[in-house]
């Protein structure tokens, strides 16, 4: 007779639910854990759903912060520096319901021990379908035979007037060969399209195990027909597609941008786009909002999206769900399916 199995949920009945506190902005905890059943938490931790901290200075947040266990993050988290950590004596791991940790987790969570897990995975596939689908539509010349259709009206030879567009045997660099980069070559594998990947990392038996090639920087500029950036902003990558690179793009060529706008020089990018000599896709730019006067706004050759390729509404119950798969793990004693690893901090997102 073979033993019952248990659940993960029976499982965490049999011990004491670790005490757990939110630390992100209201905002975030409404938009991202609305979507899941508070008993669902509750059933997992000793935590109150309507405690949600955003500010780890006050007597309320030390009280709350004094017997926690595990922190459940998100975004608009306050940094977890040695002082927040001093008021929280019994903080084993925090569980980030969101992409990137740099902006709260501290090299004192590191020498104190805590485990971190991250939703990173989950908020790649949004990021990745994003660019995938305007690398598709970018080859295909949808934008500038959509603007064309819509002034003209008429029938127009298409094939004469766009002879280079289609996807068929095009070439797509992905810079950095990232959690999205990798999700992005992915996606790609089933179109007709050469795929480059230019990355200090990898190495060309990876990049080749992966379906692309790898190339030079300057070789993956000069030979892509669409350019994608996923590389993370570090200070090595500030600026680091600046004006040599991009005068390097042939002529009619896309970037997309759905990494950081410092990754790339925007000023030297805004004179190329308006020139009419390549496009571009920003999800991202610098400011996070153009100026008003911003002729990026009104040019014909750019497509500017308000940060939007991340999880954005009903995608964002896909970040509720894994950090909830990781709070099960860590309730019942398994490793985070998801960890985040302190080596590799200084080049990753």
């Amino acid at each position: 007779m073979t033993a019952p199995q248990i659940s993960a949920r029976t499982r965490t009945r049999t011990r004491t639910r670790p005490r757990a506190v939110l630390a992100m902005a209201e905002r975030s905890a409404r938009q991202v854990l609305g979507s899941v059943s508070p008993d669902r938490l509750t059933e997992l931790l000793d935590l109150d759903p309507a405690l949600v901290l955003d500010d780890f200075t006050t007597p309320a947040a030390h009280r709350a912060l004094a017997g926690a266990e595990l922190l459940v993050t998100g975004w608009g988290c306050p940094p977890l520096d040695r002082r927040a950590l001093d008021a929280a004596p019994r903080l084993r791991a925090v569980v980030h319901t969101a992409g990137t940790v740099r902006h709260h987790i501290t090299d004192a969570c590191w020498e104190r021990g805590i485990s971190v897990s991250s939703a990173a995975a989950a908020n790649a596939l949004p990021v990745a379908e994003y660019t995938v689908a305007m690398i598709l539509l970018a080859n295909k010349r949808v934008l500038d035979i959509a603007r064309d259709y819509r002034a003209e009206r008429r029938a127009i030879d298409w094939n004469e007037r766009y002879p280079d567009a289609g996807n068929y045997r095009r070439t797509v660099g992905i810079l950095s060969a990232s959690a999205i980069g990798r999700r992005v070559i992915e996606l790609l594998r089933p179109y007709d399209l050469d795929i480059l990947v230019y990355d200090p990392y990898v190495t060309a038996r990876e990049a080749k195990e992966l379906g692309t090639r790898r190339v030079p920087l300057w070789e993956l500029f000069a030979g892509s027909d669409v350019v994608s950036v996923h590389t993370p902003l570090l200070p090595a990558t500030e600026g680091l597609v600046g004006r040599e690179l991009l005068a390097a793009m042939p002529d009619g060529a896309t970037l997309i941008n759905t990494a950081r706008g410092a990754v790339v020089d925007q000023a030297a990018l805004t004179e190329e786009v308006v020139a009419g000599r390549i496009r571009a896709v920003l999800d991202v730019t610098v400011p996070e909002v153009l100026p008003a006067d911003s002729p990026l706004y009104d040019c014909d050759n750019a497509l500017i999206t308000p940060h939007i390729a991340g999880s954005k509404s009903g995608e964002l119950r896909r970040l509720a769900d894994l950090a909830i798969g990781e709070i099960e793990n860590y309730v019942t004693g398994r490793a985070f399916a998801h960890p985040v690893r302190p080596e590799i901090l200084d080049r990753s997102a």
